[in-house]
């Protein structure tokens, strides 16, 4: 090869070269002009415990507590409509007022600690727990709301409520209460049981979903003043044995919400008959198969009643047992989950 082939040969490999550098620079540029990948300080499964609240802002979101806010009174307290900052923004919330008796009976022992440890609860069928207020004399929990409506209202109070509550939105509903307490059952650590399932304590969303409110609020109230307002939706254990609230307690008032559901009769009804509870009135009807007398009346008695039938099965497990043989809420849930799947499926 001669000198001049040579050189050009370099001259070629040089420009070569070059071109190869640029090219690859130009994707250097690109690349590292890439967004880098965001860490999230605070991932969405982290929920954050309540938020504290000063009693200036209480008082200001519900006027100074006017009559007109409430929305709700109970044994634990009276319930307020209010407006506050939150994390997601201004948004509608309940505001429960414990009972200033309450207070000074247990003086609010530990109410902080285990409020902030309530509220990292978050499933779609819990109510939230948002924010506190604690001052001499007053405890304050903040609670999701949206508007929600409870289950008693719809079955009782409101003339169209059971209307708006065909089957399949019924067994919808009993299959979120059912998932709402396994959450709080075997999800939550350390686990927390409800201790008051009943129709005042789950709320009904626009979408019809169930969220189940005021879990693990016993603490609230000396022993012997937690049982009132429970008459016909908690065992025979819890008064004469004085067993107290217990996951087995939970799941025999899901038990008595479901005879609720099925019947559309309110718990205690029947008392001029000389039935204490609807659990007495509901399980003569249910193990000799009467469902044309044990389903609500006001609703129109579908062709294939099975998964009704199953749904008051459930029921019975759940009631018709002593505490020891009644089913957990894992072995329920699976059951009401098919059911309204099978319920949806039919309609559809």
């Amino acid at each position: 090869m001669s000198n001049g082939e040579i050189t050009i040969f370099y001259d070629v490999f040089l420009i070569l070269l070059c071109i190869s550098i640029f090219i690859l620079a130009i994707l250097l540029f690109i690349f590292c002009k890439k967004k880098p990948i965001k860490i999230e300080e605070n991932p969405p499964s982290a929920k954050l415990s309540a938020s504290f609240h000063s009693l200036m802002d209480i008082d200001s979101a519900t006027d100074g507590f006017k009559n007109s806010r409430i929305i709700g009174k109970g044994w634990l307290g009276t319930v307020y409509a209010a407006v506050m900052p939150s994390i997601r923004g201004r948004e509608l919330v309940a505001i429960k007022r414990i009972h200033p008796h309450l207070v000074l009976t247990n003086a609010g022992f530990g109410f902080s600690s285990t409020i902030k440890w309530l509220s990292l609860a978050d499933h779609p069928h819990i109510v939230q727990i948002l924010g506190y207020s604690e001052a001499p004399g007053e405890r304050i929990i903040v609670m999701e709301f949206q508007g929600m409506l409870s289950l008693e209202f719809y079955l009782y109070q409101n003339p169209d409520g059971a209307a708006l509550l065909d089957w399949g939105r019924r067994v919808k509903i009993a299959a979120g209460i059912a998932r709402g307490i396994e959450y709080l059952h075997e999800l939550m650590t350390p686990h927390i049981v409800h201790g008051r399932i009943k129709p005042s304590n789950i709320l009904i969303d626009a979408k019809f979903r169930a969220k189940l409110c005021d879990y693990g609020l016993n603490f609230l109230a000396p022993m012997e003043r937690q049982g009132q307002g429970l008459m016909g939706y908690v065992d025979n254990e819890y008064w004469i044995d004085k067993k107290g609230a217990s996951k087995e307690s939970d799941l025999y008032g899901l038990g008595v919400v479901l005879l609720e559901l099925l019947s559309g009769r309110r718990n205690g009804e029947d008392e001029e008959k000389g039935l204490s509870s609807i659990v007495e009135w509901a399980l003569p009807l249910i193990k000799n198969m009467k469902f044309s007398e044990l389903l609500d009346h006001r609703l129109v008695i579908p062709s294939d009643i099975e998964p009704l039938v199953r749904l008051g099965k459930v029921a019975l497990a759940c009631v018709g047992n002593s505490r020891k043989n009644r089913p957990s809420i894992a072995q329920v849930v699976p059951i009401l989950n098919n059911l309204e799947k099978d319920i949806y499926s039919s309609s559809s």
